[in-house]
């Protein structure tokens, strides 16, 4: 079982709380396909929703792979496992992170399909922007992701950068923190209740 923390731990800890929570980034909807995602918190009562635009210029294959699993379903019910102050909030693990169930593995999973190789770009991470979250190998992202609450320019070039929060900034930052004592694990954490995606104008259906 391997262990898809974001980056290690001290590292984190470290960067995230030196980090404040900055003013939102000027951002823009490009060509590629928007995963809306409708968060709620552990009783199911929906707390608002988020929208990212995926971008397919920069990451072409973990897009199909953000599009295909949302597309399949296998995103709704899954928690937001690791949300750190002043960092990022992560979710995405299909396999042991479903709301209701036994989440006590979440982060350490991934899906069913392949790992990815890496798309590393020269494309900084800002506050709303979506990256993959791997393992040490950087050709081990499969399909959780996190969402910047701050810029974490010590991430640059080092993970995959798959798109940019362009609403529900509020919402982002609702989302239930987690413990920094223990990583940012949540207790009884929020959850992506639904995901689809809403294709954008010259995108194929």
């Amino acid at each position: 079982m391997r262990n898809l923390a974001l980056i290690p731990a001290f590292i984190a800890l470290g960067a995230g709380s030196a980090l404040a929570q900055a003013s939102n980034p000027q951002v823009e909807d490009t060509d590629g396909p928007n995963m809306v995602i409708e968060v709620a918190d552990a009783a199911g009562e929906s707390k608002g929703t988020i929208v990212l635009d995926l971008r397919e210029d920069l990451a072409p294959n973990h897009v199909a792979r953000l599009v295909e699993l949302t597309k399949d379903g296998a995103y709704d019910g899954v928690v937001f496992h690791r949300v750190i102050e002043g960092f990022m909030a992560q979710t995405g693990d299909v396999q042991n992170g479903k709301q209701g169930e036994d989440t006590a593995n979440a982060g350490m999973g991934g899906s069913d399909k392949p790992d990815l190789e890496a798309e590393f770009t020269e494309t900084e991470f800002d506050r709303g922007t979506v990256g993959m979250a791997r393992a040490m190998d950087p050709n081990s992202a499969n399909s959780q992701f996190f969402i910047d609450l701050a810029p974490a320019p010590f991430l640059n070039g080092e993970y995959t950068v798959v798109g940019q929060l362009i609403e529900g900034w509020d919402v982002l930052d609702a989302i239930k923190k987690g413990d920094s004592a223990a990583n940012g694990s949540v207790s009884e954490p929020d959850y992506m209740m639904t995901v689809t995606i809403a294709e954008t104008e010259g995108d194929d259906a």
